[in-house]
């Protein structure tokens, strides 16, 4: 897509700015001459013309690789090998176009940052790479993988192979299968020119954007959350405008692909326009160029903890089941604590990456509040939010990759899924007739279901409870934040045997478990596991913890019987009650207990 231009104005480049105290040292510093990091493309003279050309570079998947042999007293001969499409890390089956292709994976990818879906048949919103790995094809040293397209199904499995943990899907649209990439032969051509236009991609030409509707396989809600502080000053603030103005563009703007809005962040935050505001490019480009520069200090903590609180509502544009995000410009440093911001924005749901552009070098580092303010801020500090450009000149290259980031939804860690945004409660069985040995299958059924969702002080919790005649808690949701501790705290209950009153412990967990997280953002559940019939009444306290906001699943082995079953889940009843004849049976119940709880989530955000 055509990256537009936003100049800026002759007067406004000539207005003096004022600059707050601490700043002539970087105003002196970014005024010097370009570096070579950034002379503008085509500056350099010396370079090959398709080298120079503004806004042409080297594609991210070519279908060929080429190599100029320059012999002495012979002709010029150009290789051209028919290889295998180089894809990155987090490519996915879906953003592949043949029904059969050839790929590269590249070597040492982050197993953990890898989201795969199902075993031998994978989602198509799986990574390749991931995939592959996932299934033995190729090791993390990278290397040529075949990916066949195949339909959808239901029920992809979750599974545990080769450092990868596979996740549970209900149904997805398409799949694909991995198998080993087979290497092809070389070609030469000799004597023949080269043409300088861009380079092929090694994917079926795009079909072109429908302008209206927008990319519809970039569906998000973005802030750009621009630097208007003395700190930028008038001539980097217009540049700053012009390389929002091109990412804008290259997104796809549209009523059913990505919507965007911008705040400008000084003294004092400023919402510029909302999501609902503009849904075409043209309208977003006309927007960002009539944003006046504010100046005063660069408040960013206090701008993106207003973003995250107040940009993201309904009323303002925001879509229900879209990724949110907010695009930090940071020209140096900001003048505030940017930390608390940071978890502010993960509480609610919305991914932040920071766009630092000249970050503060030796001298200037004593004016910095916390050097480390990047990695405190962004959704995650795995490299993935953090994007770093070195000025503001020559910045059309840095487009595409944010681009990229962007899209890249299957990555965006802090929006709320069923994995992150859930409280899982187990109200399990001690009673006598349960036994020590089912009391650890018991243990077992609910740590694997436990360990499929992202558990943390904000993303999911869990919480247990054992009954006999008494109840005793576990731990409750505040009493561990990591997944590892979970699991420990589940390994360690110890049986404690009596009678079965199953209702009195449903009660119990309904006021001293959920009761001091019912006004939370996660949506609650609860898991109920018992071998026998209740000696009290069932239905009335599950109808009471169900009006109070949470899911019940039921969950009988052995001779628990059916009726009381039903009258403590959820409606559909059918769906949200359980029965194996066995305590060996519970393991095959995991992914359906999963799916349950990932469908009802779901269906609440409709």
């Amino acid at each position: 897509v055509p990256a537009p231009s936003l100049s800026p104005g002759a007067a406004a480049l000539a207005r003096p700015v004022p600059m707050r105290p601490g700043s002539a040292l970087r105003g002196a510093r970014r005024e010097r001459p370009h570096s070579a990091a950034e002379v503008p493309p085509g500056a350099d003279s010396g370079r090959a013309a398709h080298l120079s050309a503004p806004g042409v570079r080297p594609p991210a998947a070519m279908p060929f690789a080429a190599h100029l042999l320059l012999l002495p007293g012979a002709s010029q001969i150009l290789l051209f090998s028919l290889a295998s499409t180089a894809i990155t890390c987090f490519t996915r089956g879906l953003d592949l176009r043949k029904e059969t292709e050839d790929v590269l994976c590249p070597a040492n990818c982050p197993l953990w940052q890898f989201y795969v879906f199902g075993d031998g048949i994978y989602a198509s919103l799986s990574s390749v790479c991931g995939a592959a790995i996932h299934r033995g094809v190729i090791t993390n040293a990278g290397g040529a993988v075949r990916v066949q397209t195949l339909p959808g199904q239901e029920n992809y499995p979750a599974v545990n192979a080769n450092g990868i943990q596979s996740q549970v899907l209900s149904r997805w649209a398409s799949s694909f299968s991995v198998t080993p990439g087979t290497n092809n032969t070389a070609l030469e051509a000799v004597g023949r020119s080269v043409s300088t236009a861009r380079p092929a991609t090694g994917k079926r030409p795009k079909k072109p954007l429908d302008k209206k509707t927008g990319n519809k396989d970039c569906k998000a809600d973005i802030a750009f959350l621009i630097d208007g502080s003395y700190n930028i000053g008038q001539r980097r603030f217009n540049l700053q405008k012009n390389f929002v103005g091109k990412v804008a563009v290259m997104l796809g703007v549209g009523t059913e692909g990505p919507h965007v809005g911008v705040v400008q962040a000084s003294e004092h935050p400023k919402i510029e326009f909302y999501l609902k505001n503009f849904t075409a490019a043209k309208e977003v480009l006309f927007a960002i160029k009539e944003i006046g520069f504010r100046g005063g200090n660069s408040n960013t903590g206090k701008a993106l903890k207003h973003t995250a609180q107040k940009f993201f509502s309904m009323e303002n544009g925001a879509r229900k089941g879209i990724p949110k995000i907010i695009v930090v410009f940071l020209d140096g440093w900001p003048s505030d604590d940017i930390e608390e911001a940071g978890i502010v924005a993960r509480e609610f749901g919305v991914n932040v990456f920071i766009v630092s552009v000249a970050k503060p070098i030796t001298e200037e580092l004593g004016m910095v509040q916390d050097i480390g303010f990047v990695d405190k801020a962004v959704c995650r500090n795995n490299g993935f939010f953090s994007y770093q450009m070195p000025s503001w000149f020559g910045t059309t290259k840095y487009v595409k990759p944010l681009v990229q980031k962007l899209c890249s939804h299957e990555q965006m860690l802090c929006s709320k899924t069923c994995y992150n945004s859930v409280n899982i409660g187990f109200l399990i069985d001690g009673s006598s007739s349960v036994g020590d040995s089912n009391f650890r299958l018991i243990l077992e059924f609910i740590s694997n279901v436990a360990k499929a969702f992202e558990i943390s002080d904000i993303g999911s919790k869990i919480a247990t409870v054992q009954f006999t005649y008494d109840q005793r808690t576990e731990f409750s949701f505040t009493d561990y934040t990591t997944k590892e501790k979970v699991l420990s705290a589940i390994r360690n209950i110890r049986y404690m045997s009596g009678g079965t009153a199953t209702g009195d412990a449903i009660s119990f967990t309904t006021r001293n478990v959920f009761g001091p997280v019912k006004d939370g953002a996660n949506k609650n559940f609860l898991v109920i596991l018992t071998d026998g019939q209740s000696y009290d009444d069932v239905r009335g306290p599950a109808i009471a913890a169900q009006k109070s906001g949470i899911t019940i699943f039921s969950v009988g082995v052995a001779w628990a019987p059916l009726d009381d079953l039903k009258d403590m889940a959820s409606e559909p009843r059918e769906s949200h009650t359980f029965f194996t004849r066995e305590f060996t049976g519970l393991e095959q119940m995991v992914p359906d207990v999963i799916r349950g709880i990932c469908k009802d989530f779901l269906d609440s955000k409709q």
